[in-house]
């Protein structure tokens, strides 16, 4: 079933929320840094007749894309603004690299509207690392190609490039997709490179940090996580951006490390998520 694609004034900006109709506490899906709501598509086919919300944060999308800097805490408010305006409760969270970040801040914000949380794979690094000088990862984002002759186009592109020759081809489909929007006759990236580069560059501020929150979150949370390490000196997509005791930092929570997979793993394995959330 297709879902409504409902446009929410959150925080001043538009975000474009996709809801898909069913039983069942609903799941609220939050994604990575450049991806969009739509790269959740095949994880809810696998869990047909439950109800499904996937946003588009903001500079992602179909959503607003204002100027940057991008700060980590403002994902986490439009979170838990748009959780209030849907008037959710006992929802489960399920939220993959940067969408893990924003969840843990919206459940603090809002924790009723929250029964448990699915952290796939977080970007929440080790405390140690928050304030810290980094290397520079945004310069390499800000070289990525930002106009394409159709989604076709895309998609031929990277199905044979790391990472995307990994993935689930539906993912990839849906990825390039609703990863694009038309501009003059030919497509431009959802997530202009500028915005996507300044979220890199600020996801170890020190105002990024969500430590102090973690022990006030009561709700169970898995954190599901990479078995690859993350390399400091190394810029590896497919590095796990997830402290290793992260789950040990929650009241309630639960580590699943899964060994052999990389950080996508809700676009290589969709039906190892499908299976934690069902």
């Amino acid at each position: 079933m297709a879902p409504i694609l409902r446009m929410l004034r959150v925080n001043d900006l538009d975000l474009a929320v996709w809801d898909w109709p069913g039983d069942g506490p609903p799941i609220l899906f939050t994604h990575a840094t450049g991806f969009h709501g739509r790269c959740w598509d095949e994880v809810i086919r696998q869990l047909p007749g439950r109800r499904a919300i996937a946003v588009d944060l903001r500079g992602h999308g179909r959503s607003a894309k204002p100027d940057p800097p991008y700060r980590w805490r403002d994902f986490g408010a439009d979170v838990a603004e748009i959780a209030r305006q849907l008037e959710l409760s006992g929802a489960i969270g399920a939220g993959h690299s940067m969408g893990g970040h924003a969840l843990i801040f919206a459940s603090a914000l809002r924790p009723e509207a929250f029964a448990s949380l699915l952290l796939v794979d977080p970007v929440v690094l080790p405390a140690a690392l928050y304030g810290q000088p980094s290397r520079d990862d945004s310069s390499y984002i800000r070289k990525r190609r930002n106009e394409w002759s159709s989604p076709e186009e895309m998609i031929e592109r990277f199905r044979s490039r790391p990472p995307f020759e990994q993935w689930h081809p539906a993912v990839l489909r849906d990825y390039c997709e609703f990863g694009l929007l038309p501009q003059n006759g030919r497509f431009v990236l959802a997530c202009p490179p500028d915005v996507e580069a300044s979220i890199y560059g600020a996801s170890n501020d020190a105002a990024s940090s969500p430590y102090d929150l973690l022990p006030k979150i009561e709700q169970p949370v898995t954190v599901m996580r990479s078995g690859i390490p993350w390399n400091l000196e190394k810029f590896d997509l497919g590095a796990s951006p997830c402290a290793p005791d992260l789950a040990g930092h929650f009241r309630h929570g639960r580590d699943v490390l899964l060994e052999g997979r990389n950080h996508y793993i809700p676009m290589e394995a969709p039906e190892i998520v499908a299976a934690e959330l069902a």
